[in-house]
């Protein structure tokens, strides 16, 4: 067995969520424009909790959304049956500034497919994007606006985060 190493705990996820919407809310003036979305299945806990987070910021509700990305991924041919988990966005995307969230951002093809996903229900006036932990790898132009947490890993290592019940994201070695 390898390694683990504990990259945040409860409070260290708690306090970059706070920065990540504190972040979020600088850089878009209009909150009733404002949407998010979470990819499942980490980014969906993490959408929920930073909508709590931003109605508090700005005192009033975020439209909140998640979205299955199986069947835009890139890769689809070089996986088994793909987990498909429900797509639920209760509202118009079209003219709504969309941040898409996720757990952790690796090498950037299944935000690509999230983009991809997104264009079936409506033309966003713009997509931004936050996660909690940023990799590296990139294989595709994306970048994150909003990072809880840069952590530079090799291809070999996991990040396994936890955001319902015990707060923890760690870092496996093999």
């Amino acid at each position: 067995m390898g390694s683990l190493t504990v990259l945040l705990d409860a409070g260290g996820i708690q306090r970059a969520l706070a920065r990540i919407a504190h972040e979020i809310a600088e850089r878009n003036a209009h909150p009733r424009d404002v949407a998010l979305i979470g990819i499942p299945q980490g980014g969906v806990p993490m959408a929920r909790r930073l909508a709590k987070l931003l109605a508090e910021i700005w005192s009033q509700p975020v439209p909140l959304g998640s979205l299955d990305v199986s069947m835009h991924r890139d890769d689809l041919h070089q996986r088994a049956a793909p987990t498909i988990f429900p797509t639920e966005i209760p509202f118009d995307v079209t003219g709504k500034t969309v941040v898409l969230v996720d757990d952790v951002l690796f090498s950037g093809r299944t935000v690509r497919a999230a983009m991809d996903a997104l264009n079936d229900f409506g033309r966003a006036k713009r997509i931004q994007l936050a996660v909690l932990i940023d990799r590296g790898h990139r294989e595709l132009p994306i970048k994150a606006d909003f990072v809880g947490k840069n952590v530079p890993t090799a291809w070999s290592e996991k990040v396994r985060v936890s955001l319902e019940g015990q707060d923890e994201i760690i870092l496996e070695r093999p």
